[in-house]
């Protein structure tokens, strides 16, 4: 007897696309705005952490810009928009770093109240910044057993007893919520 096919099929977990992604790899007219709506403040962070405020603005208005000029290369299957607007975002912030450290410094007291980041630092804190907007991305209940397995450092069983849950219910929490992170950062990466 033969496998029934519905049992022979493997399940892909894929990234599933909203509208704002839908729309924005479409170039629908308001789409480039809700972008920016949504995902203008984590640029922002990003480059006014690496960059500092006066250099920030224009930084983020040209991440904008490249993708939407480069929409046609974002696929909604392989990540989120916000992976992908803060991969130009950390592009264009290595770009400045390496464009500042060529030019020679006016004065001593302009450098030291906007200090660059290295290219490696932007990394770093692009990564940190991305992990973040994912984790408040999550449902409640998956971020909170996330947050007490990676930053209170509980076991499973610690975690199932501590919100009075199954043991089995907290793994299943962390592996659904670990498997949303991943999908929303491999686009940045």
């Amino acid at each position: 007897m033969s496998t029934p096919i519905w049992q022979a099929a493997t399940v892909r977990e894929v990234h599933p696309v909203d509208d704002l992604e839908a729309s924005f790899v479409a170039g629908e007219h308001d789409a480039l705005r809700r972008a920016y709506d949504a995902h203008g403040r984590l640029v922002y962070t990003l480059c006014r952490r690496s960059l500092g405020t006066d250099l920030a603005g224009d930084v983020t208005q040209e991440v904008f810009a490249a993708g939407w000029f480069a929409r046609t290369q974002y696929d909604p299957s392989r990540g989120s928009l916000a992976a992908w607007l803060v991969g130009i975002a950390r592009n264009k912030v290595i770009d400045q770093v390496r464009a500042q450290n060529r030019r020679p410094q006016i004065s001593d007291s302009a450098s030291a109240s906007t200090a660059l980041l290295t290219p490696s630092e932007v990394e770093s804190l692009a990564d940190r910044l991305l992990l973040a907007e994912a984790l408040a991305q999550l449902p409640g209940r998956s971020k909170k057993m996330i947050e007490l397995a990676f930053y209170e450092e509980l076991t499973h069983p610690e975690i199932a007893e501590r919100c009075d849950l199954p043991i089995g219910t907290v793994k299943s929490d962390i592996r659904r919520g670990l498997a949303r992170l991943r999908r929303h950062l491999e686009r940045a990466s």
